[in-house]
This record gives structure tokens, C-alpha cells and sequence, in this order.
């Protein structure tokens, strides 16, 4: 399963690289808006700067929800820099875009995906990404993980080459359960992840090893 981290922090990127386990990276205008970057020239050059820190895909999401527009900024994206997958959004003109965009050799992310059926139409449509938001979805008391598995199941039986995006993961645990239902990405901040390397037998654990080794 591939880690990408959802966030346009520079430090929280690079801090996330450094773990050695990072595969891509996931923005959005409000995650860049929440670090300040506005203007069309800062937050393209703020795309650049997040290709130049990864190796891996970085989603750039565009703005316009007509057919036209999705695909003008869906090019002007992807020519930044070839990390670029372009994040369309799942409406109607959307997957009309995403299907444009695939025949053209531009890849694509489906996003705000909240149904199998919306899964399917990316797919169909192309998408090299699907993004299901599970959280958003546990957060009206619906079973997000549940949507994963299902989208994986359908998948896998039709061969769709569409990789799963686990998005919109609020906690630790989401991240085991999308591994569990065999999502091929998750996306999330940086917290999540740095909550997979906590136990606290880990830590009793290594107390007393160094206690031991320390006495004299």
C-alpha cells in the first residue's frame, strides 16, 4: 500500500520523506489556502516546489467545474512538471474531463467520491486514481471503510487498472483498516502516520532495555 500525505506544508512533506516511507502527496485549495498560498503563480510554483522535495505523484486539483475549464487547467497542471496528477472533481462535466484528459496521456485523480457507482464512472471514464472520502463519510454515521472494500472488490473483478485512494483519513486506525480491504493508497496528514510507529510496549520496551543496559 502506497502512503501519500494530504498537505501543502513544505516541512511536513519533507519531515514525512525523511521517514522513508512516502509515495506521494494530495493538495487542495483549502490545504493551500491554509498555508497562505494564493494567486495562480504562487500556488503553481508551490506545486513545483512539493515535486521537487518527492519522487512520487503529486495531486493538483483544479477549480473549474465546466468541461472546458477543467481541461484548460487540467493542461496547464500537467505540463508543471511530470510528478503532476490532475485532480478533477466527481461531477458530470468532470468525467467527460477525465476521460479527455486520459486520451490525451494526462493522468487523473477522481475526487470527493462518495459511492460505488461514482467508482465505477471513474474508473470507466479513465481515472488513474479514485478518491473515496471514508472519513467524511464516517462523519454522518456511514461506514467509510466499508465503501473501500467495496470499491476494491468491484475492481478487482472488472480489472479496472484505477488504483484506490483512501482519502479524507481521519485517525491512525482508518489507515490499518484501508490496508486490511487492500486500498492501494492512503492519503492523510502527517499525524496519522507518525501514530503507526506508537505502542506503548515499544516504549516500556525500550526503557527497560536501556535501564539494563545503563546499570552498573
Amino acid at each position: 500500500m502506497k502512503f501519500f500525505i494530504d498537505t501543502a506544508n513544505l516541512n511536513q512533506i519533507r519531515e514525512a520523506m525523511d521517514l522513508g516511507i512516502l509515495d506521494g502527496v494530495t493538495t487542495n485549495p483549502s490545504l493551500m489556502a491554509k498555508e497562505g498560498i494564493r494567486g495562480e503563480e504562487n500556488v503553481k510554483k508551490h506545486y513545483i516546489d512539493i515535486c521537487n522535495i518527492v519522487d512520487g505523484d503529486v495531486s493538483a486539483e483544479v477549480i473549474s467545474t465546466d468541461f472546458e475549464g477543467i481541461i484548460r487547467e487540467g493542461k496547464i497542471l500537467a505540463d508543471l512538471h511530470p510528478q503532476i496528477v490532475v485532480k478533477v472533481p466527481m461531477i458530470r462535466e468532470g468525467v467527460k474531463a477525465i476521460r479527455h484528459l486520459t486520451q490525451e496521456g494526462i493522468r487523473t485523480n477522481c475526487t470527493l467520491v462518495f459511492s460505488a457507482g461514482q467508482a465505477i464512472l471513474a474508473a470507466k471514464a479513465g481515472a488513474t486514481y479514485v478518491s473515496p472520502f471514508m472519513g467524511r463519510l464516517d462523519d454522518i454515521s456511514t461506514d467509510g471503510v466499508e465503501l473501500i472494500a467495496q470499491i476494491v472488490d468491484i475492481y478487482r473483478y472488472y480489472e479496472f487498472d484505477t488504483q484506490v485512494l483512501a482519502a479524507s483519513i481521519r485517525h491512525t486506525m482508518h489507515i490499518i483498516q484501508c490496508a486490511e480491504v487492500g486500498a492501494d493508497v492512503v492519503t492523510c496528514p502527517l499525524q496519522p502516520i507518525l501514530g503507526l510507529l506508537r505502542h506503548p510496549l515499544t516504549d516500556s520496551g525500550l526503557e527497560k532495555f536501556l535501564a539494563d543496559h545503563n546499570k552498573k
